[in-house]
C-alpha cells in the first residue's frame, strides 16, 4: 500500500495543462523530493492532494483509498506557498485554533506538544507576527503536525531562510521521519539540502512527470565513471568484457561505453588497440547532483515553455 498514489492525475486552467496526467507513488516511510522549476506544477499538484484544489481528470488515493475531489484528510498534513498564520494571534494561539477547528480532544496540550517538537515553547505566547523567517515555518510545521498526520506536504519549506535556518528545517523534517514514522512529500529548489535526506525523488517539467528515481539511481548517474566512445562499439564491449570480466561495464543509447569501476583509463586502450579497435573518444565523466536535475528540468523545453520528449541519459 503507497501512502500516496495519484493516477493520470491532471489540472487545466482553460486551454493549458498545469498538472498534466500525473501517476507517482510515494511509499510509506519515504521523504519524496519533488524537483522542477517555477511553474512547473508542484504547488498546483499539491493543493490537488491536499484537498485545496480540484483535478480536472485523474485520482488521488492516499494509503490504498481513493479519496473524493476537494476531500480532505486527517491523515495529511501541508505547509503549500507559506504557512497559514495568523500574525495578530500569538503561537499558541496560532495552534491551538488549528487544534480547535480539528476537533482535538484535548487541544492546550496537543498544541503544547507540537510547539515543543518543533522548538518554539518559549516563545509560544509571543506574537506570530513578531516570528523571524525561520520560526513562522517552525510554526507552519506545528500547525501542520495537529492531528499527527501520516503525510506532510511541504512546499519549499526552505525559501528565505539563512543556513542556520535551513539546517533547523531539514534536521525537525528528518526528525518528523525517523522518530514518528511520518512520510514526507517536499517540494524544494535547495537540492544540496534534498541530497541530505531524500530517498526517492520525482521530477517535474511543464506539469509532466518525466522522471523517479531512487538516491540509488541518482547516486550511479552523478558518479565520476570513464566513457568510451567507438564506431565498433558491441565489438569493443566485448572484448573489454571478455579481458575483464571483473570491470563494470554498460553501453548508453547513443553507443558509448560507460566504465563505472574495474577498468582504468590506460588499460581500456591498451586492451582495444591490442584487437585493433579504433576509439573515437575516451574521458572522465563527472557531473554534480544540481547539474543532473537542471538537465532533467530543461530537456524538451520549447521556446514556448512546453514540454517536450522524455528525458534521457
Amino acid at each position: 500500500m503507497n501512502a500516496l498514489r495519484t493516477v493520470a492525475l491532471g489540472k487545466r486552467y482553460g486551454r493549458t495543462w498545469a498538472v498534466d496526467h500525473v501517476t507517482m507513488t510515494v511509499a510509506p516511510g519515504d521523504i519524496y523530493g519533488f524537483v522542477g522549476r517555477n511553474g512547473a506544477g508542484k504547488s498546483t499538484l499539491m493543493k490537488m492532494v491536499a484537498g485545496l484544489s480540484l483535478p480536472t481528470e485523474g485520482y488521488i488515493e492516499l494509503f490504498g483509498d481513493v479519496v473524493r475531489p476537494g476531500e480532505t484528510s486527517s491523515r495529511v498534513g501541508s505547509i503549500i506557498e507559506g504557512p497559514g498564520v495568523h500574525p495578530n494571534l500569538s503561537g499558541l494561539d496560532n495552534v491551538m485554533c488549528r487544534a480547535l477547528a480539528l476537533g482535538s480532544a484535548n487541544p492546550r496540550a496537543i498544541s503544547g506538544d507540537v510547539l515543543e517538537f518543533v522548538g518554539l515553547s518559549d516563545v509560544a505566547k509571543h506574537r506570530a507576527g513578531s516570528y523571524s523567517l525561520g520560526m513562522k515555518q517552525r510554526l507552519g510545521l506545528a500547525l501542520a503536525l495537529v492531528g499527527s498526520p501520516d503525510l506532510l506536504l511541504l512546499d519549499e519549506p526552505f525559501n528565505g531562510l539563512d543556513p542556520e535556518g535551513v539546517r533547523d528545517i531539514r534536521s525537525l523534517i528528518t526528525r518528523l521521519n525517523e522518530d514518528r514514522g511520518i512520510t514526507v512529500f517536499i517540494s524544494s529548489h535547495v537540492l544540496d539540502q534534498l541530497e541530505r535526506m531524500v530517498t526517492r525523488y520525482g521530477v517535474i517539467r511543464g506539469g509532466r512527470l518525466v522522471r523517479e528515481l531512487t538516491v540509488e539511481d541518482v547516486d550511479r548517474e552523478c558518479s565520476d565513471y570513464l566513457c568510451i566512445e567507438s564506431p565498433e562499439c558491441e565489438m569493443a564491449l566485448a572484448v573489454l568484457e571478455r579481458a575483464r570480466p571483473d570491470a563494470s561495464l554498460g553501453v548508453y543509447g547513443d553507443g558509448s561505453i560507460r566504465v563505472d569501476s574495474g577498468l582504468p583509463s590506460e588499460e581500456a586502450g591498451w586492451i582495444l588497440a591490442e584487437a585493433g579497435i579504433p576509439v573515437s573518444a575516451m574521458y572522465r565523466h563527472s557531473r554534480d547532483i544540481e547539474d543532473y536535475f537542471v538537465e532533467l528540468m530543461d530537456q524538451g523545453i520549447s521556446q514556448d515553455g512546453r514540454s517536450g520528449g522524455g528525458a534521457s541519459c
